[in-house]
């Protein structure tokens, strides 16, 4: 695997293996140095072409080295019509970065977008740059925060499919736990929202999100159960996103239309 394949996936805290790409020669602090890794290649939606495009990077990037087993990646992508990202990583690896096959993973990811360009809606429409937003939250180790998005994507979900199923309820605007409880209890038994293995514990979810944003729990312990709530989250998106019957009465999330330009 190419370092390039990696950097043109979301960021994970994962190590992957990748070809050395350094040359087997140790980069010093501060040192620049331009690498041959493939193009790095990641979707925008570009308003020039009214869709979403893939955006590429030059066959030839600048790395900066930070220490050992720390590098800084800089370069622009671009669309075919010439909208660009700017873009920067930080990568990390867990013995010597300057290694024949060096074990990587992304620590952090930042992207400039120009006038031209928005972060692809991808699978969840509008609801993507919440989910986008709760990702950089995490790997920016802020715990909190990224609950803060899961919690309001829970919440528009669940009020999206109770207005699509015109299933009456007490307006809930992010106040009122018990309204919320009575409004996903109502929205689950019609819709079947929540993931089979946890309908008994849907409210558990959206509480064990609120504890942390309320601060019940320390930023490491909500580090720590980040990638747990955020696959529950993601499971109860694809439930409604599977449900043909719901996704035709949800004109206001926006998916039908991604999902039809998206294949």
């Amino acid at each position: 695997m190419r370092l390039s394949e990696v950097l043109s996936k979301s960021p994970t805290l994962e190590f992957k293996q990748v070809e050395g790409f350094l040359g087997e020669k140790n980069l010093a602090a501060g040192k620049q140095r331009k690498i041959q890794v493939g193009k790095i290649a990641l979707n925008y939606f570009c308003k020039n072409c009214m869709d979403v495009r893939t955006f590429c990077s030059g066959e030839e990037i600048y790395c900066i080295g930070v220490n050992e087993h720390l590098v800084s990646i800089d370069c622009v992508l671009n669309c075919h019509c010439g909208a660009s990202v700017q873009i920067w990583f930080l990568v990390d690896c867990n013995g010597d970065i300057s290694g024949r096959a060096p074990e990587i993973r992304i620590l952090k990811r930042s992207e400039k977008l120009s006038n031209e360009v928005l972060i692809d809606k991808g699978r969840y429409g509008e609801l993507s740059e919440l989910l986008e937003m709760a990702q950089r939250a995490h790997r920016d180790r802020l715990g909190a925060g990224a609950m803060v998005y899961l919690r309001k994507v829970f919440e528009r979900i669940t009020v999206q499919t109770a207005d699509a199923a015109e299933i009456a309820y007490e307006k809930y605007e992010g106040g009122n736990p018990k309204n919320f409880f009575d409004l996903l209890k109502k929205v689950d038994e019609k819709c079947l929202i929540i993931p089979r293995e946890y309908s008994a514990n849907g409210y558990r979810l959206f509480r064990e999100l609120s504890e942390i944003v309320h601060g019940e729990y320390n930023e490491e312990l909500a580090l720590l159960k980040y990638e747990s709530l955020h696959r529950l989250v993601i499971g109860i998106l694809d439930n409604v996103k599977n449900n043909s019957e719901l996704m035709a009465a949800i004109g206001s999330l926006g998916w039908n239309e991604e999902v039809s330009s998206n294949g």
